[in-house]
């Protein structure tokens, strides 16, 4: 990488140049990393989508996440914490976009039938 104010050669990743002391203003090198969000899944829902999207979130089995959700509601003191939980998290997280439609082939790729004229 070149300094832009004194056009000396620095390391990529300097955010000041070490000869002159200029602030570097150098796109990061490498893909932007995509933020995580906790949202209610559209394509994993029994009833609002929550231990879907909970599941997505931490990456694990949405059964998973369903199966502890009902033990803690068959316990017998949490039982209002865990639907009131549930309410409140159903009312909280925004719900994901659908996930877009995957193309199978371009329409000018379809096979063409052929008639005797």
């Amino acid at each position: 990488m070149t300094c832009g104010n004194c056009q000396r050669d620095i390391a990529d990743y300097s955010n000041f140049c070490y000869f002159c002391g200029a602030r570097q203003h150098a796109a990061p090198s490498g893909s932007p990393q995509a933020s995580k969000r906790l949202m209610r899944s559209a394509v994993d829902c029994k009833i609002a989508g929550v231990c879907g999207g909970v599941a997505e979130y931490f990456e694990i089995d949405s059964t998973l996440v369903r199966l502890i959700w009902v033990l803690l509601v068959l316990m017998p003191v949490p039982i209002v914490p865990a639907f009131i939980g549930y309410f409140v998290a159903w009312l909280v997280m925004p719900r994901a976009p659908w996930p877009a439609p995957a193309t199978s082939a371009p329409p000018d790729a379809a096979p063409h039938s052929t008639q005797a004229a």
